[in-house]
């Protein structure tokens, strides 16, 4: 599991150009699946991120999670974060299947709203997203890394 975290002052996520989602301060999201997810890396990667301290303190220090600053997360499923290139066309075999991916995410959302305010996207559709990225701050998380 692959997922782009960026802290945002603002989100607004649209689809047919009318407003799905929006957030004030608080994360953006960008979820992705690979073959071997489970449930267990989905609720685990939730876990991290909802208790990371990425966030500001009162003296500029990332030293706070996303409920002590009383953050949103808007979370969007992006497949092409497993894309990659062996020539000039980007190949998905790393991507989990669309249904088992889209399942997953449901319960990476579930397990992210038992623990935080988060909005969604709605998955497989064409969705456009505006934001403004605060510092800019971005990090990419990956369910593989040591904990």
């Amino acid at each position: 599991m692959r997922v782009v975290i960026q802290i945002v002052k603002d989100a607004k996520l649209e689809i047919d150009n009318n407003v799905y989602s929006s957030i004030d301060y608080g994360m953006l999201l960008l979820v992705s699946f690979t073959l071997s997810d489970t449930k267990e890396v989905a609720k685990k990667m939730a876990e991290k991120i909802a208790l990371m301290r990425i966030f500001p303190d009162e003296n500029g220090k990332t030293n706070l999670n996303i409920n002590q600053v009383n953050g949103e997360v808007l979370s969007v499923s992006q497949f092409t974060l497993y894309g990659e290139f062996n020539s000039r066309r980007p190949s998905f075999t790393k991507v989990l299947s669309g249904e088992e991916s889209s399942q997953l995410y449901d319960y990476f959302n579930s397990e992210l709203r038992k623990m935080l305010k988060v909005k969604t996207g709605v998955f497989g559709s064409d969705m456009n997203i505006t934001f403004t990225n605060v510092g800019p701050v971005t990090y990419v998380v990956e369910s593989d890394e040591k904990r």
